[in-house]
């Protein structure tokens, strides 16, 4: 009921009481005037509402839910309907370890107990939604405080169930991302059964105790220590087998090169080797010969 509705009705019922006030009468019929105006104002009024985009509302008649929800943009309802708005847009809920990150202030991280018996701490966010036409059973049936009531305690008991099947190391490196399926599954139909649509739930991170951690990085370590020194000697014989490959070759070369020269064909290219250096500015004198046959040449 609208707050000129309301006041409408005050001012009719005010104007039936007798006072004994001189020109009561004529007064009297002005006020009754104003609050039957005030309420056929408030009944004008109270007939339309606007449903805000990305809402829808929710109608309910003297505490009893309509199962007829309103879609976002004017309407025209019965005066005396209660319009509940509804928010549809996808929403979050973040549990975070980390402080004023969450929806809850301080650490509301989800810590679980692994299948070997570790403490392990997550932090998630779950994207979610109302679904519309399940809007009156959830106002009905949870209220407007559904993220506390189903989302948290649903999200958090379907994360503890399901992570007693692996062991710490798994959920922090080769599981993690099965984990992350088989709760979804889990949480998706138990929001279904309650009006909620689940888009998503994002392991945003997976916190081992202190030694598992210092275990694995030193497990990291020594196999990125393995790699280097595999490449390093396959770098190597890599290196070797090229020198290996280069040493054949100059020894096939001069085996072809020794096998193929003459006497003769080496005393021509003595010749011609000497004549290049006759032609050459530098050269003054060159000796040519073999026993008391010398032949001189001179640079001029």
């Amino acid at each position: 009921m609208s707050a000129i509705l309301f006041i409408g009705i005050l001012i009719l019922i005010f104007s039936f009481i007798q006072i004994n006030v001189p020109n009561w009468e004529g007064a009297n019929k002005t006020i009754r005037i104003v609050g039957i105006g005030a309420i056929v104002l408030g009944l004008v009024i109270g007939c339309f509402i606007q449903i805000n985009a990305g809402f829808v509302g929710v109608q309910t008649l003297f505490g009893k839910v309509k199962g007829q929800t309103l879609e976002s943009g004017l309407h025209i309802i019965n005066p005396m309907v209660k319009v509940q708005q509804m928010d549809t847009r996808t929403q979050n809920y973040t549990m975070s370890g980390i402080h004023n990150e969450g929806e809850k202030s301080g650490d509301d991280a989800i810590r679980i107990l692994s299948k070997d018996g570790l403490e392990v701490t997550i932090d998630l966010t779950v994207l979610y939604r109302i679904l519309p036409t399940e809007s009156p059973n959830v106002y009905k049936n949870t209220g407007m405080d559904y993220t506390m009531k189903v989302v948290r305690p649903l999200a958090r008991t379907k994360i503890r169930d399901h992570a007693v099947a692996y062991d710490a190391v798994s959920l922090y490196s080769s599981k993690r991302e099965e984990f992350q399926q088989r709760i979804v599954s889990s949480i998706e139909k138990e929001f279904k059964n309650r009006g909620l649509i689940l888009e998503q739930v994002l392991i945003r991170n997976i916190a081992l105790p202190a030694s598992v951690k210092a275990s694995i990085e030193s497990k990291i370590n020594a196999e990125q220590e393995s790699q280097k020194m595999e490449f390093v000697l396959t770098k190597e014989k890599q290196e070797a087998d090229r020198k290996r490959v280069e040493a054949q070759g100059i020894s096939d070369y001069q085996r072809i090169i020794s096998a193929s020269l003459t006497k003769q064909q080496l005393q021509y290219e003595a010749i011609k080797a000497q004549l290049e250096l006759a032609k050459s500015a530098n050269a003054k004198v060159i000796v040519m010969g073999k026993g008391n046959s010398p032949i001189i040449l001179g640079a001029k």
